[in-house]
């Protein structure tokens, strides 16, 4: 169907405005009038004039209806794949993995059926004694201490690191931000030129913020999604100052540029917290080799010692069973063992919450200090 013939309301091809034939039944060669009725399509298409409508047939009005309704279902299928039970069978992985707390949902009741098997195991071939007797017990707890915490601690730690890069980059781009604005150009276009830039992790972020825009989402719109994609403290703070201020019709400018000051005073009061409380770490560490050291000179000196001399003794006179020779030494060093375990998984927690604030912080060092009690009680006692 030619222009002229939908601005003229005319559905034959091949027929001009004066019912004589078109450019399509001469051969291709326009005659002056066919010329003519063109040029008044084009006029009315610059003067933004709605065209004729067309009126389709009944079939092509079901078809489109059926199209439609088809689109429809399926956002809709997609909008609920996004929420709930569904999104967790859709994106499972991506559910345990956007929250580090998320993964307990998985790892806690698999380290219960590791520890409830290992132990059926265990008592079905020593009996119930195992319990008192054999460190197969000893080693499936710590085993299961590390498939409920290890996950966890990765994870975080990933996590907060994230969030510290990113919260680094934020004051430069805030910066740039503000200075392409002040040059005139308008968010939008600051937004596509500073996403040329380097941030390091805050890099995607900043080209998706750009990629939205460029599909005629508002400013205040695309930042607030780029704040819940963050999702940083920082972040939280200042970008929705920003959007309130953009809203407001104020200075952004400024206000760009002061939640930029604020990211740099947040980062160095944070960096110089981090250094001072990392003596702190360090002593917990210590405190906790210098444990662990005590009690393997003791188990491996004093008391096989004793139990030896106890030994010697009751062989030669009656006295010597009250000298030393009730000394049950894998039973003590069962004891220490565990005392070593428990001392590292509690000094991990404390050290991650004086260090940085935050019980799960510490995982990574109670997961550390119990392998090393575990090992060295294991393999070298």
């Amino acid at each position: 169907m030619a222009i002229n013939d939908i601005f003229h309301g005319k559905s034959k091809p091949g027929i001009a405005d004066n019912g004589k034939p078109g450019a399509a039944e001469t051969g291709g060669v326009s005659s002056p009038e066919e010329k003519t009725g063109r040029l008044a399509g084009l006029f009315r298409l610059t003067k933004k004039e709605k065209p004729a409508k067309v009126e389709l047939l009944e079939a092509e009005k079901s078809e489109f209806e059926q199209d439609q309704e088809k689109i429809l279902r399926k956002i809709d299928k997609y909008r609920a794949s996004q929420h709930g039970f569904r999104r967790i069978l859709r994106h499972p992985v991506k559910v345990l993995t956007e929250h580090p707390i998320n993964t307990l949902y998985i790892t806690i009741p698999a380290a219960l059926l590791f520890f409830v098997v290992g132990t059926a195991l265990v008592i079905r071939e020593a009996g119930i004694n195992a319990f008192f007797e054999s460190t197969s017990i000893d080693d499936i707890a710590v085993f299961t201490f590390l498939i409920a915490a290890l996950p966890l601690a990765i994870l975080d730690f990933k996590e907060m690191s994230r969030r510290r890069h990113i919260e680094e980059a934020l004051p430069n781009f805030f910066r740039d931000l503000a200075g392409m604005n002040d040059s005139g150009m308008t968010l939008p276009n600051a937004v596509h030129l500073v996403a040329q830039a380097d941030y390091s992790t805050l890099t995607p972020y900043v080209k998706k913020l750009d990629n939205e825009m460029s599909w005629s989402i508002t400013f205040i719109d695309a930042i607030q999604r780029f704040r819940v994609r963050l999702a940083t403290p920082l972040t939280d703070r200042s970008i929705d100052l920003i959007a309130k201020a953009s809203k407001a019709g104020g200075d952004v400018s400024e206000v760009l540029r002061a939640a930029a000051n604020d990211g740099y005073e947040f980062i160095m009061l944070r960096t110089d917290r981090r250094n001072n409380m990392l003596i702190y770490i360090v002593i917990v560490f210590i405190a906790f080799m210098v444990f662990v050291f005590v009690i393997y000179i003791l188990v491996t000196t004093f008391l096989s010692v004793m139990a030896t001399a106890g030994a010697a003794v009751a062989q030669t006179s009656a006295a010597g069973g009250a000298f030393g020779a009730n000394i049950n030494l894998p039973l003590y060093t069962r004891i220490f063992t565990h005392a070593a375990i428990i001392q590292g998984l509690f000094s991990g927690l404390v050290a991650g919450q004086m260090g940085e604030g935050r019980v799960t912080a510490g995982l990574k060092y109670s997961v550390i200090m119990v392998l090393i009690a575990w090992v060295t009680f294991r393999f070298f006692v």
